[in-house]
């Protein structure tokens, strides 16, 4: 992405109305807003513990304003028509949703799980889990460390190098019952990252933010089941499920999308 690029996102997201309105997300959402903070709590041990699990704006890059006022207004019913359930089943669980600044500017970090695992089996995702009971209260700071324990554990990130600016509403995945706290994080001091565990991550990379808002690289997957969702071909990867819901959402209420057509479609099978 170039400069003039970046400039033009961030001029976007000034005009992008997040309040109003409502639109179909990835098939979840949450009764919970954003919002979670803290002064910095001591938390569980390693580097996850060391970097602290505090919010804060301060010092974000400009390109990244329209996310973080995103993550402050937006609305559950915007994410999606799924709430958890009321009754707080589903398993507690967290993502880590990362941009930084590589070689082509503002990018997001994404991992692929192995192609062994009996679930999800080589897709696209962010690096993220369920919580354990050492991450904390599962209300307030619980689902920020889980996010960079997780990080951690599955990418070798290192996690005093991120600084978390804003948390979406939780969202409800279904198929699985999990309900995950997709936690906004800036890479503000990036580390090396790669494969930990092949038996359950394939690969790490990153994707450039110009090639997920690049209409070229826009579908609607469409399982057999009948589910059909936003999907994203980059990186010799299809995004596709949870993961891209959550993108395209961020993309959309960050005024970053461009029009792009939703009739073009990406057939999934029944393994996906």
């Amino acid at each position: 992405m170039t400069h003039a690029q970046t400039h033009r996102m961030t001029q976007a997201g000034n005009g992008s109305a997040v309040g109003n309105g409502s639109a179909e997300g990835p098939g979840y959402s949450s009764p919970e807003g954003p919002g979670y903070s803290s002064p910095g709590w001591p938390g569980p041990g390693g580097r996850a513990a060391e970097a602290g699990v505090a919010v804060t704006t301060d010092g974000l890059p400009a390109w990244l304003d329209p996310v973080a006022r995103a993550a402050r207004s937006v609305q559950p019913q915007q994410l999606s028509r799924f709430l958890p359930p009321e009754s707080g089943a589903g398993r507690q669980s967290a993502v880590l949703v990362l941009f930084g600044e590589g070689e082509r500017g503002p990018e997001l970090l994404l991992m692929e799980r192995s192609g062994t695992l009996r679930s999800h089996a080589g897709q696209p995702s962010f690096p993220g889990g369920a919580l354990d009971p050492e991450d904390g209260d599962q209300a307030t700071t619980g689902p920020l460390r889980a996010a960079l324990r997780e990080a951690e554990e599955e990418t070798g990130l290192d996690p005093r190098g991120v600084q978390l600016f804003g948390v979406l509403p939780r969202l409800y995945i279904p198929v699985s019952s999990f309900v995950v706290t997709p936690v906004l994080g800036w890479w503000r001091a990036p580390s090396p990252v790669g494969v930990v565990d092949p038996a359950e991550t394939a690969r790490v990379f990153t994707v450039p933010v110009a090639d997920l808002t690049d209409p070229a690289n826009r579908a609607t997957a469409i399982h057999p089941s009948g589910h059909s969702g936003p999907a994203f071909l980059v990186e010799s990867a299809l995004v596709w499920g949870f993961t891209a819901g959550v993108i395209d959402r961020i993309v959309h209420y960050a005024g970053w999308e461009r029009p792009w057509d939703r009739a073009r479609q990406v057939p999934l099978d029944w393994r996906a």
